[in-house]
């Protein structure tokens, strides 16, 4: 057992070291005072989001980018509350180029056709996805603009993070992503990215249509953008970037409870197997192996099989790699005042992580009032 957990924790101890050293070498990008020219099809799917859209619609309402460059594509997943209502009157009267639009299912991933359906009907050049929980920043599609004219791009990952984090469950989901963008980031900076996330993407229309949008992937429910960052970075590395700039970040709302919580961490641990990336299914395998053996010498040494010494070295080894990628990126996010949580969620971790990969391989899940089996 000592020889095995010694082996998981250098493994360990060797990928987030170089997560940790690649955050450092992807710069942070600057906004740029160039006039704006590149031209958006922003594209926003919704389930029974009425409580979330007047944040969302407020946001894009304050957005500094010139209204003649940008439309708005929104996607009705089927929703059976005002959604619908509260757009179309929030932008009433206004100048916004907008429209609502009806799903049209093809697959058994409504995000990824209510995506594909936008697409087909998307005028601008580029292609960037927020979701309707979230909130946008007021230079987002500037700093996209600003980021398209100075570099030779066609798919670019943002940033994202929580708003409003109050409650510990608040601030230990905001730790949890914070690693998550550590790694995103971190993952470009070693040319190997392998981790996006959907409510902050850009990429060029035709690219979308030249990977065939998300074919081979129709199948699972979640995955539209790290399939779809796994399809570009087949195309060549030099064109897929990661925006790093606190200005860019998208923010939404922690799920507020642990229920929640779970069911949506279980989502997005289904995908993991169907990773194509080496990289990828590597890391994803250390991560759920360094937790694993956290936890079983844990139950071990309460039953009096294993030492206390192996189990406090492994612990105090991911306690100290973590918390240094963790406080890159809590600084990068001006969220360093959450790191007092840090003690006690790295205490109870290792026991979610398990309990969510474990149920993510054998169990189903729900999303938006809808169940998905394995």
């Amino acid at each position: 057992m000592t020889f095995i957990a010694l082996f998981i924790g250098v493994v360990y101890l060797i990928i987030i070291s170089k997560l940790t050293v690649g955050f450092d070498k992807v710069p942070d990008f600057h906004l740029q005072d160039n006039s704006p020219k590149t031209q958006f099809s922003m594209v926003i799917p919704f389930r029974n989001e009425a409580q979330n859209l007047p944040k969302l619609l407020k946001s894009i309402d304050n957005l500094n980018y010139p209204e003649s460059l940008f439309e708005i594509i929104f996607v009705n997943d089927d929703s059976t509350d005002d959604s619908v209502s509260i757009i179309e009157t929030y932008f009433s009267g206004e100048q916004v180029n907008f429209k609502v639009i009806p799903n049209h299912r093809s697959s058994n991933s409504p995000k990824k056709d209510a995506i594909s359906t936008a697409i087909g009907l998307a005028k601008k050049e580029w292609i960037v996805t927020t979701d309707a929980d979230c909130i946008v920043p007021k230079y987002w599609l500037d700093c996209f603009d600003s980021f398209i004219q100075t570099n030779n791009t066609n798919f670019i990952v943002g940033p994202v993070s929580y708003h409003h984090v109050t409650s510990f469950l608040d601030r230990f989901q905001l730790l949890d992503i914070l690693s998550l963008q550590g790694a995103t980031i971190g993952g470009f900076g070693i040319g190997k990215p392998f981790l996006c996330n959907g409510a902050n993407l850009a990429y060029k229309k035709d690219l979308f249509h030249t990977l065939n949008g998300f074919e081979g992937n129709n199948g699972i429910a979640s995955g539209d953008d790290i399939f779809m960052l796994e399809k570009a970075t087949k195309t060549g590395l030099d064109h897929v970037h990661y925006l790093k700039n606190s200005g860019a970040m998208v923010t939404t709302t922690a799920e507020r409870n642990f229920k929640l919580l779970l069911e949506q961490r279980i989502r997005w641990a289904a995908k993991t197997s169907k990773y194509s990336g080496y990289f990828s299914k590597i890391t994803a395998l250390s991560v759920f192996s360094m937790n694993a053996i956290l936890v079983c010498l844990f139950l071990f040494w309460i039953m009096d099989i294993a030492s206390l010494r192996t189990l406090v070295y492994l612990f105090t080894l991911k306690f100290c790699i973590d918390f240094l990628l963790i406080f890159k990126v809590s600084r990068f996010f001006e969220q360093e005042q959450y790191l007092g949580t840090y003690v006690p969620s790295s205490f109870l971790y290792p026991f979610f992580s398990v309990y969510v990969a474990v149920n993510s391989i054998f169990k189903g899940y729900k999303w938006k009032g809808r169940s998905y089996k394995k």
